[in-house]
């Protein structure tokens, strides 16, 4: 869906960190209660739905995963030109395939998928190049008020939350040209 706004509107796109839930120790943990209520009731089925539009596979995890790792590894792919196709990625491996990106062994055969260098990504990652950096955008995130994932910001003044049809999307740009 953002490959077809940017095309359509000529929309930038920069993904940036967020921690859903900061407390995710490394191992990550089991989801709580009320989210397994949640999924037992359907509320999977649309996102599924939302996917399966776009040709996308939508299964979600068993467990809530620390997305540090992943966040970093990010900034890491961002500066070799790679950011959105890497993310793209992880976001595969994580929702299509219920792979944990919190290991190194998920995030390297998504780095050598797009053409990043995975034993110069975990040194660079690990040595903790981009932990400061991703630590202060989602501290600006959560000053602007970012509560939930996905969040999208329009030119810094907009905020599109949760995963949303497309046309929320292009109501909301059109509007925006207008004004």
């Amino acid at each position: 869906m953002v490959d077809l706004l940017k095309a359509e509107y000529n929309v930038e796109v920069e993904w940036r960190p967020y921690y859903l839930r900061p407390d995710t120790p490394p191992e990550g943990m089991d989801l709580p209660d009320y989210i397994l209520r949640a999924r037992a009731s359907g509320a999977d089925e649309r996102l599924q739905s939302m996917a399966a539009q776009y040709g996308m596979d939508f299964n979600s995890p068993d467990r809530i995963y620390n997305t540090r790792l992943a966040h970093e590894a990010t900034e890491y792919a961002n500066e070799h030109g790679k950011g959105i196709e890497f993310h793209k990625v992880v976001f595969r491996k994580v929702y299509g395939e219920g792979q944990d990106i919190s290991a190194w062994d998920v995030l390297r055969t998504a780095a050598e998928e797009v053409g990043l260098d995975a034993e110069d990504m975990q040194k660079v990652v690990g040595g903790g190049a981009f932990t400061s950096k991703v630590a202060e955008q989602v501290t600006l995130a959560q000053r602007i008020g970012v509560t939930g994932v996905p969040t999208y910001v329009i030119n810094d003044r907009y905020a599109i939350v949760g995963a949303q049809p497309y046309a929320v999307f292009v109501n909301a740009l059109e509007q925006i040209l207008k004004d």
